[in-house]
Order: structure tokens, then sequence, then C-alpha cells
């Protein structure tokens, strides 16, 4: 990430008398070089049919003309809304910051929306009718579709993501996959008792999202899609090694919460990276694929069942034969194939 040069904090407050809130959930938009997006991600809030408490930006010392879009679009947002442009301080400490504001503003219910993704305009209101229905849960999520740079849909978390509703665990331990942070509410309060993002954490949601499962707190599902994460070439995400050890490294942190031995946490993790493994093979990174899959066989084959372990290598294999031509054109004939399932959001 480029550190901006330091700027002196500024501050914008759109005017108090626009229409009365009618949400108990406060909004933090975290930016980050995206100027490209962040007046849609915002319009997306604007339009929201449960309006939030109030909406906080804060510009995280971006080098492009961020602040400038969001300072003019946030003069159309119909609820109180903040935006502070200070210098670049990382995503973990944003959201810290904006949890922070939170507690002196009020509001049960948390949520953070990436300045380059967007919410559907019935999100807010289906997850905080979801949370308020499960006291025990400490967050609501469901799926999410993924954009291109053009808007375009090209993916969809339902047709490929299994996730998991009520006791998370499992799916935080066993699988690769978690929430998606833009179809995230959060439960203020559970944030706030456990301390809210790791600063030394990349992979900050999983992090996070172990450290609530471990306190026993239900993860609330919705099957509905609600929201959009943006696919495209500045995502961290993309970086499938530094995923892969931050998810290691934040499950060996967790690991006493969960009172898992360290030869356990050895045979999780080779698991882990034995399928991991599938996600370099997808991008056409065999070389690393190859390596992953030769470490950690053995440890795979303990703590895989044996119903699943052939279909694994099978479809390893046959990625592993696939030319990486190929491979590319199946990833476009799937894009186009969600385009034409799902159409096209109206932004």
């Amino acid at each position: 990430m480029t550190t901006a040069t330091h700027n002196p904090p500024l501050t914008f407050d759109a005017d108090a008398s626009c229409i009365e809130p009618t949400g108990d959930v406060f909004v933090v938009v975290p930016s980050y070089n995206h100027a490209r997006f962040v007046a849609t991600c915002l319009r997306s809030i604007f339009k929201q049919t449960l309006a939030p408490a109030k909406l906080l930006v804060i510009d995280d010392g971006s080098i492009d003309d961020s602040p400038r879009v969001i300072a003019d679009a946030l003069k159309e947002c119909p609820f109180p809304c903040e935006l502070i442009a200070r210098e670049n301080r990382g995503l973990c400490v944003t959201l810290n910051e904006g949890l922070a504001h939170s507690s002196s503003n009020g509001g049960r219910y948390f949520a953070y929306l990436g300045s380059d993704d967007l919410w559907l305009e019935n999100f807010l209101e289906a997850r905080v009718k979801l949370l308020a229905a499960r006291p025990r849960a400490v967050l609501a999520y469901g799926h999410a579709y993924l954009l291109d740079e053009h808007n375009r849909i090209i993916d969809c978390t339902r047709d490929w993501a299994h996730y998991a509703d009520g006791d998370a665990r499992p799916m935080l331990w066993h699988t690769v996959t978690a929430p998606m942070s833009p179809s995230v509410l959060y439960r203020r309060a559970a944030l706030a008792r456990h301390g809210g993002w790791d600063e030394s954490a990349r992979l900050e949601d999983y992090d996070l999202y172990l450290r609530l499962g471990a306190a026993g707190g239900e993860f609330a599902f919705d099957p509905r899609v609600l929201s959009a994460w943006r696919w495209h070439g500045t995502n961290t995400s993309r970086d499938q090694l530094m995923m892969l050890e931050e998810q290691l490294a934040a499950q060996r942190r967790a690991a006493k919460l969960f009172d898992i031995s360290a030869g356990e946490l050895d045979r999780r993790h080779a698991a882990i990276r034995f399928r991991r493994a599938e996600d370099f093979l997808r991008l056409g990174h065999k070389r690393p694929a190859l390596a992953l899959l030769r470490r950690n066989w053995r440890g795979a084959a303990a703590t895989t069942s044996t119903t699943l372990l052939p279909t694994l290598l099978a479809r390893m294999t046959l990625r592993l034969l696939t030319p990486f031509s190929l491979a590319q054109w199946h990833r476009r004939r799937v894009a186009r194939r969600a385009g034409e399932r799902y159409g096209t959001l109206q932004l």
C-alpha cells in the first residue's frame, strides 16, 4: 500500500436537517484510491430502504481524487454523514477508528462497506431484521455478487460457497470460505467486547471472525444476495500466498481460544494448504500448487474424509492437466454465464 504524504485532517459534515434516520446502524466506508468507484458505493448506501443513523467515510490517505469525489457525493446524502480525510494508516486502524466513533454516536449495529463495493437497496433492512430476531448472533451475513471494473456481474458466492448458519466454527476452521465483508452487519457490542480489528492482521475480517466464533457467538446466515464485492487488479484477495499465510497465522493466534493442540493445529494446516492448492490452480499458478500438494498430502489424507479426498484429487488433477489458455477461456465462460443468469445491477 502506498503511503500518502501527511496532510492535516479534513472533515465534511452534511446538513443535519436532512431526513430523520430510521435505522440503528452506524456505517463506515474506509476509502483508499477508489475514486472510480466510491460515488457508486456511497449512493448504494443513500438508497437503503432502512437509512443508517450515521455514515462516516474515512479516506485513508488516498493519492487519487477520492476526497473530492466523496465530498461531492456526500452532498446528496439524505441522513447525517461525515468525511475524515487524513494520512495513510491502514485498513484495520481505519476500521477501529470508525468503531470508536460509533461508540459516541449510538447504534446497536455496525457495518462497513469498502469504497469499491456496494449494497443492494434492502441490505440494511434485511440484516437488521435478522439480527434483531437472533439475539445470540454476533453478526448477520449472506451471499454476494462479484462485479468487474465495468459493473458486470461475473460470479456469485451462491454458486460455490458453503456458508453456515449458527455455529460458524467448523466453517472457519475446516474450509477456505468465510463471509465476504460487504455482506456483513455486526452487533456493535460484540465488536467492542472483542476489541475490534487486530491491527497486526492483514486478513482482517477472518481474524475477527475467529475471535467472535471462539466466544460462542452465532453467525446468522441469510441466503439472499444483497451486496456486491468488486473484483479488480488491486484486490488484496488476488494474492493467494499472502491470504494463505495470513489465514494460518490467524488460526495460530486463535488456537488457544479453541483449545486446539499444536499437533492438531499442524494437521489442520496441512489440510488447508492442500485445499488451497486448488485456488492457485484456478489462477494458473501450477508450480506453487504442486508444492502445496506434495508437502501436505499426508496431513490432508489424515484429516479429509475418504469420500471427499478422491473428489478433491480428481478435480485438482484435471486443473493441473488443463492448459492455462483453456482455463482462462473457462473463467470467461463462467463470467458470461453469471451475467446471463443474474443480469445487470441498476447502479
